[in-house]
């Protein structure tokens, strides 16, 4: 499908791996130009280094941590001080710290909220004056997280759910402004982050890697681990012409897993 993306310019933070590297490298594929950001430097530079070898795009590279509040309008006004227009913004970049919540401290719900909901509400509103003169698009990656609460997942279910309120309301403002505005949640997908987790559940229950891949899929009722991919290739239609009339959706990109309306 044309997407009719080439030459537009999006930023995509937390792109130096996983899910955010893998949506700069569809997006690179549909030709557009690339403004990449997160805390690592030197992954960040090894991600535009092949994106530009293997597609004809100019790629930037913002070093920042979008914990800062000064971070995202630096971030934001870099890229547009050297591609001359914004098309997309996709807010990415964040983890929380998953643990039973007796043993979370007061910093560690600070620092779930900083980095990824301050961080996604600072960037929008740097980056929202831009998307309204090229009539772009925000798409925020949440998680199905917010769908259910968890016992260990309280700090990141309660940042979730305050995205995609955020994500909703943001999308109420774009209608009369010619913003869109999505999220998606991506259930299991194949990064970093999961790896860790079939670790974790190896060390809890004595199982082997296969068994700990097993059981974390039956856990969720699925058949498979998600490709970072298939992100990507989602994020991309949502920015397209394409998905026009796509405003305010939350996309479960989950393999099934979310049964709840």
């Amino acid at each position: 499908m044309e997407l009719e993306l080439n030459g537009k310019v999006a930023l995509v933070t937390g792109a130096n791996r996983g899910i955010g590297a893998a949506i700069a490298t569809e997006l690179a594929r549909e030709g557009m130009h690339l403004c990449l950001v997160a805390r690592d430097p030197v992954k960040l530079q090894d991600v535009a280094d092949t994106l530009v070898k293997t597609a004809n795009i100019n790629v930037q590279v913002f070093p920042a941590d979008l914990r800062h509040p000064d971070a995202p309008r630096q971030a934001i006004a870099a890229a547009v001080g050297h591609f001359g227009r914004l098309d997309l913004l996709v807010n990415n970049a964040g983890a929380t710290k998953r643990a039973d919540f007796f043993t979370l401290t007061e910093e560690d719900w600070q620092d779930g909220f900083a980095l990824k909901f301050h961080g996604y509400v600072r960037m929008t509103r740097a980056a929202w004056p831009h998307l309204r003169s090229t009539n772009g698009n925000i798409v925020n990656i949440v998680g199905i997280g917010a769908r259910s609460g968890s016992a260990e997942f309280t700090i990141g279910g309660s940042v979730n759910v305050a995205l995609l309120n955020f994500t909703k309301a943001m999308a109420d403002i774009g209608i009369s402004q010619g913003v869109r505005v999505n999220a998606v949640n991506p259930g299991l997908i194949a990064t970093d982050r999961f790896t860790r987790n079939v670790e974790r559940v190896m060390r809890e229950r004595g199982f082997n890697r296969d068994e700990a891949l097993t059981f974390l899929v039956s856990s969720h009722g699925t058949t498979r681990v998600g490709k970072p991919e298939e992100i990507g290739n989602l994020v991309a239609y949502l920015a397209s012409s394409k998905a026009d009339f796509i405003q305010g959706s939350i996309i479960d990109a989950d393999g099934g897993a979310t049964r709840s309306l």
